[in-house]
């Protein structure tokens, strides 16, 4: 039972972890790109917001498909 208890953490903090890192190298590039700190926030809260948004329709869409499951 503990060990199905550590990878959920360990799966969040990986998942959370990698959403940073994504969020930095965003801001990054856009700022390096425009070098202006308004848009390279309003381009990462954007993109992070869709990429959520369809992340989980994806999700969705798969666990209604049959394909590779036993």
């Amino acid at each position: 039972m503990k060990r199905s208890s550590d990878a959920r953490k360990r799966s969040f903090v990986k998942a959370l972890t990698y959403r940073v890192i994504i969020i930095v190298i965003d801001v990054v590039v856009v700022y390096a790109l425009t070098r202006r700190l308004d848009i390279a926030l309003w381009f990462t809260v954007v993109r992070n917001t869709f990429t959520i948004v369809a992340y989980y329709a994806h999700e969705r869409a798969w666990n209604r498909i049959a394909w590779g499951r036993r």
